[in-house]
C-alpha cells in the first residue's frame, strides 16, 4: 500500500517536494512553515511552531513539545532521527504551581520556560536524543544517540557530541558537505 500524505493545506507555508505522513499529530498546523524537500515520517507529535528550511528529515516517533508560543527552527540539511524529543517549553518545576497541564486553571499552573530550539545548517541528531529549551545547535553539529543537550552546553560548529552529560567526541570535516551544498545552490 503506498504511503499516504497528511493534508498540508492547513500549514502556514510549504515549499515543493513535501512528504508528511498521514500518521502524524500536529496540534497547531497553522504554525507550520516547511521549506523545500521536507519529509516527516509517521508518529511525529508536534505541539509547537515548526519552521524548516530545505532538505529536512524528521524521522518516526519524534516529539516536539512546548505548546503555543514555543518554536523549533531547523536549518538546511538537518535531521532528527527516530525517537528524538525536542522540548521547546516546559514547566520550571520550582513549586510555583502544580503543573502546567492544559486542563488545569491558569491560577494553579506552574511557571513555564519557553525558549526556542534552533538548528543551524547541517545539524543531525541520532536516535533518542533529547534537546531541552533554549538550545542552539551551531552549523554542522552532530549529537550521538541517547544524548541530552541543555542550554548550558557550549557547542562548537562542525563537532560531534554524545552522552549524558554531553561531551565532545571529535571534530567533523565539513569540506564535502559544503562543496555538495554549493553545487546544489546553497
Amino acid at each position: 500500500m503506498p504511503q499516504q500524505n497528511y493534508d498540508i493545506s492547513s500549514f502556514r507555508n510549504t515549499g515543493e517536494d513535501i512528504f508528511v505522513s498521514h500518521l502524524v499529530s500536529i496540534v497547531r498546523p497553522e504554525l507550520v512553515n516547511l521549506g523545500n524537500h521536507v519529509a516527516i515520517d509517521s508518529y511525529l507529535h508536534c505541539s509547537t511552531s515548526l519552521e524548516t528550511k530545505d532538505y529536512v528529515h524528521i524521522s518516526s516517533h519524534v516529539s516536539i513539545i512546548g505548546g503555543k508560543g514555543a518554536l523549533l527552527k531547523m536549518g538546511n540539511f538537518t535531521n532528527i532521527a527516530a525517537g528524538g524529543v525536542i522540548i521547546c517549553g516546559s514547566d520550571k518545576f520550582l513549586g510555583h504551581g502544580i503543573v502546567s497541564a492544559p486542563n488545569l486553571p491558569d491560577e494553579f499552573r506552574d511557571e513555564l520556560e519557553i525558549d526556542p530550539v534552533v538548528f543551524d545548517d547541517f545539524v543531525n541528531l541520532g536516535a533518542n536524543v533529547t534537546i531541552l529549551p533554549g538550545v542552539y545547535l551551531p552549523q554542522g553539529v552532530v549529537i550521538g544517540a541517547c544524548s541530552l543537550v541543555r542550554k548550558k552546553d557550549n557547542l562548537e560548529p562542525w563537532t560531534i557530541y554524545g552522552g549524558n552529560p554531553l561531551r565532545k567526541i571529535k571534530k567533523r570535516d565539513s569540506t564535502k558537505m559544503l562543496e555538495y551544498a554549493k553545487k546544489m545552490g546553497y
